[in-house]
């Protein structure tokens, strides 16, 4: 692919950063609460952008996400990566909305979504309204662990943690699913 994808920013700080903002949101602090959303809130808006939510919808579900962690504040152990322990905090949020857009969607009147129109910000993007498409058809278990790995940069034990899944399912999920955005993006691919 001669234009490279974009990938999730880089956050600010590291594990270590993280564990003592997550020990300072525990004892009350706000300032430390509002760093740590400024560290990551970027990550989740493009994580959530990659898994197909519409602008409002990534917004909600990065909120939820930082309510989650919040309400876990107490409870939260430094036993691996904080990036993995956010990004499992960040699934649960996303498939939540994800069965709420679904109760939501039954009952609505067929025919009048306009929320599915082409939004003009996107016009001129051919390449990558295309891999958005595409992204868009593949199962959910295939785009979370897609765009885990490639654009979160998770390794494939760090996605099993995540999903709650053993490592090889990750390593067949990311096989088959790369196999199907290949065959959806090739010039002779008729859809």
């Amino acid at each position: 692919m001669a234009d490279r994808l974009p990938t999730f920013p880089e956050p600010r700080g590291t594990d270590t950063d993280d564990w003592r903002l997550m020990r300072e949101i525990a004892r009350g602090s706000e300032d430390a609460f509002r760093d740590l959303i400024g560290r990551y809130q970027d990550v989740l808006l493009h994580l959530f952008a990659r898994l197909g939510a519409r602008h409002d919808e990534a917004d909600d579900a990065a909120q939820e996400t930082f309510l989650r962690v919040h309400a876990y504040r107490e409870r939260y152990q430094p036993t691996g990566s904080f990036r993995t322990f956010l990004f499992t905090v960040a699934r649960r949020a996303w498939l939540d909305l994800c069965r709420r857009r679904e109760r939501r969607r039954r009952r609505e009147v067929p025919g009048c979504d306009l929320e599915s129109l082409p939004r003009p910000e996107g016009l001129g993007l051919d390449r990558r309204l295309d891999l958005e498409a595409a992204l868009n058809k593949l199962s959910e278990g295939h785009r979370m662990v897609l765009v885990l790995s490639i654009w979160g940069g998770l390794k494939y034990e760090e996605i099993a943690e995540v999903m709650g899944i053993p490592e090889g399912t990750v390593k067949s999920r990311v096989f088959h699913a790369l196999r199907k955005l290949r065959a959806r993006l090739s010039p002779t691919s008729a859809g």
